[in-house]
């Protein structure tokens, strides 16, 4: 930090457990990601190229190499897995990752349905060839997954080999573990927080109530995902207690 001030809460060192942030990718250019790295790579845990832009972006391994350089690990979004899955080509797919050095993959189900048994085996099967990051929940708005389902699907994902558990939202925060209009479902996100350890979910959260909310709930070093790339700052900030939405919550803690 460029100075000091008191009663700041402290955030662990990269690489870390807890307290990730997550951002989205959703096609920035070279150039971008050398701006984005110069000032938010430090605050940035790990990079997700949205859902398959990584199908049609120019100069993908240039880019995958300016992440790496700057010791940010990068997946492909979990519905580039679906569109190899729902083709029969999962081999393809791992050669994919493979090809391109992917260190991390995503598993989700949130645009095809795969029986939970053969998503299990597909975390199993990725998981001794790169980190699996698996996403819970749907992209459909009207499917809407009662506590206790969220809870085994999240617990069944975490056996078989998963890293942490997303809790789908999407990009626009409107599905999910949210209502169409944004608001955090509380009693379901409390649910889960009963038997699903928070320090192995990440929450989509990629508007600043929602991220307000669940940093106010969980605290400063809760998992955060879907972070738009010129929020990553402000994001920082609202954890430290510089914003005006957290600016008193965590002064004398612990006093």
């Amino acid at each position: 930090m460029n100075y000091k001030l008191n009663d700041i809460p402290e955030r662990p060192v990269k690489p870390r457990e807890k307290g990730l942030t997550m951002v989205m990718d959703k096609g920035l250019s070279l150039r971008q990601v050398e701006d984005f790295i110069e000032v938010a790579g430090v605050h940035t845990d790990i990079v997700k190229l949205g859902w398959a832009t990584s199908f049609v972006t120019p100069n993908l391994k240039e880019k995958l190499a300016l992440y790496r350089s700057a010791g940010i690990p990068t997946y492909f979004g979990g519905t580039l897995f679906e569109a190899f899955a729902i083709r029969n080509q999962f081999d393809d797919y791992r050669r994919v990752l493979e090809d391109f050095g992917m260190e991390y993959a995503e598993v989700s189900d949130g645009s095809m349905d795969i029986e939970h048994d053969k998503k299990c085996e597909y975390i199993r099967t990725l998981s001794s060839q790169v980190t699996v990051i698996s996403e819970v929940g749907s992209k459909d708005a009207a499917k809407i997954f009662a506590p206790y389902k969220w809870i085994a699907l999240m617990k069944a994902e975490l056996e078989a080999g998963s890293w942490k558990v997303i809790a789908e939202a999407r990009e626009g925060g409107n599905v999910g573990i949210y209502r169409g209009t944004g608001e955090v479902r509380e009693g379901l996100v409390d649910e889960i927080l009963t038997q699903i350890p928070e320090e192995t979910i990440i929450w989509e959260a990629p508007q600043k109530e929602q991220q307000v909310w669940f940093i106010k709930l969980i605290g400063t070093n809760v998992n955060l995902g879907n972070i738009a790339p010129a929020e990553v700052i402000p994001l920082e900030t609202i954890r430290l207690g510089l914003r005006g939405d957290t600016f008193d919550y965590f002064l004398n803690k612990g006093k």
